[in-house]
């Protein structure tokens, strides 16, 4: 059972003088109702978001005749786009104190108003300025709805709190290539069709958010009387673990292949049909829904920097595969396995990590600086792969790719930046 009990949730001052949840006996795991609120409102929102993300690799290189390269550059704008935004979302949000809530449904609105624009742009300028607002509208809820969820949790408990949503919202992004894939068989102007069917999913998710998630009191300053400006927030990072926290994720984000290019890249070993294409992100989502929840538990009890770097280990064996010559049946499902392994062992894991070294007072502020770092790595990565592949091929750029995911990951082994969860 993982909806926690309202009986339970009267705050009290902890020793350091924040408040948490006092939770008695079987309720001490329970995941909270907020939680599950943002769970159901990232699940309608992946379900819009997943429907574009699945066709658009094929959209952009073989519907409008894109190079690599230029898919690259798109894709980097399209995924890291949000890193130059993530830090103002997150200061908005700490400035109010109560604002967490606001400025993630800002985001999530702008997110959803860039859809139905795919419908008027046809070429690389418009497209990327579509891509970078949608992205915009990401980086302003991010750091808000991490912050929520964390706030909403005990140390204890945050990585099973933040699995509980990542499981929800990947479910959303298992159904987005789902309903892609139907709305593609069964209309004549399939783009068309599912860009203006995501356009609706995504208001739908606006209204839940409005509706059904709580706005939020004020969160407690810090005991040093920390107060959420923009300074205080960078100063973050002169705290040894944060600071050692965001190098690991800047460094392995910078060898991190966006989704897109690993799909693009088993089509092509595979001889995948285009109208199976956008299937392909099911397998990920699958993986990723179905463990979620166990690692974030196992990252609570076993120790969240291990289990994230197994996550890279999981990605850097996904890469070799791909290099390999096997072309078994069991490719495609192994390798994005591992896909999604990666991802359920890293994304919220990495979130309640961060959490246990920002004040309540700026714990949006400081999860934006570690999402920042990885999200302007990523764009570096796709633009950096997208030129490889044009210049020396796909295989050579993969190989790239994995010997530099090797030396970070062995380098993040060094920083040993994550700690346990407090008994």
């Amino acid at each position: 059972m993982y909806v926690a009990d309202s009986r339970a949730s009267t705050p009290a001052a902890s020793a350091e003088g924040t408040a948490r949840p006092v939770t008695a006996g079987r309720y001490r795991t329970a995941v909270a109702p907020t939680v599950l609120a943002l769970g159901t409102v990232s699940l309608v929102t992946d379900v819009s978001s997943e429907m574009v993300t699945a066709v658009l690799p094929l959209y952009l290189v073989a519907g409008l005749g894109l190079s690599p390269l230029g898919f690259g550059l798109l894709d980097g704008v399209y995924n890291g786009f949000s890193a130059v935004v993530r830090l103002v979302g997150g200061h908005l949000a700490d400035r109010g104190g109560g604002r967490h809530k606001w400025v993630a449904g800002a985001g999530y609105a702008l997110s959803a108003v860039c859809k139905p624009l795919l419908l008027i742009a046809h070429t690389l300028t418009p497209i990327g300025l579509v891509l970078a607002a949608d992205r915009t509208g990401k980086g302003l809820r991010t750091a808000p709805r991490d912050a929520l969820i964390s706030l909403s949790s005990t140390p204890e408990t945050r990585g099973r709190a933040f699995g509980v949503h990542r499981a929800m919202d990947t479910a959303g992004a298992l159904l987005g290539p789902l309903v892609a894939f139907l709305i593609l068989r069964a209309t004549v102007d399939g783009y068309d069709a599912v860009f203006m069917v995501s356009f609706c999913v995504a208001v739908a998710g606006v209204l839940v958010l409005v509706l059904f998630v709580p706005g939020g009191g004020r969160t407690r300053a810090a005991p040093s009387g920390t107060r959420p400006t923009l300074r205080a927030a960078l100063a973050l990072l002169t705290h040894r673990d944060l600071r050692r926290l965001t190098i690991c994720a800047l460094l392995l984000g910078l060898a991190t292949v966006s989704d897109s290019f690993v799909y693009l890249l088993l089509q092509r070993r595979l001889g995948v049909p285009d109208r199976w294409f956008a299937l392909l992100p099911l397998g990920t989502a699958a993986a990723f829904l179905l463990l979620a929840v166990p690692l974030g538990r196992l990252a609570d009890r076993w120790g969240r920097w291990r289990v994230f770097l197994t996550g890279h280990g999981a990605l850097l064996l996904a890469y070799v595969l791909l290099l390999t010559s096997w072309h078994g049946t069991a490719l495609p499902y192994v390798v994005l396995a591992l896909h999604g392994t990666f991802y359920a062992a890293t994304d919220g894991v990495l979130m309640a990590a961060a959490s246990d070294s920002v004040p309540e007072a700026l714990r949006s502020s400081g999860l934006a600086l570690v999402q920042t770092g990885q999200a302007g790595a990523r764009f570096a990565c796709s633009l950096a792969f997208g030129a490889a592949w044009t210049l020396w091929g796909d295989r050579t750029a993969l190989s790239v790719s994995a010997v530099a995911l090797a030396v970070c990951a062995a380098y993040a082994l060094t920083l040993r930046p994550f700690r346990k969860a407090a008994a």
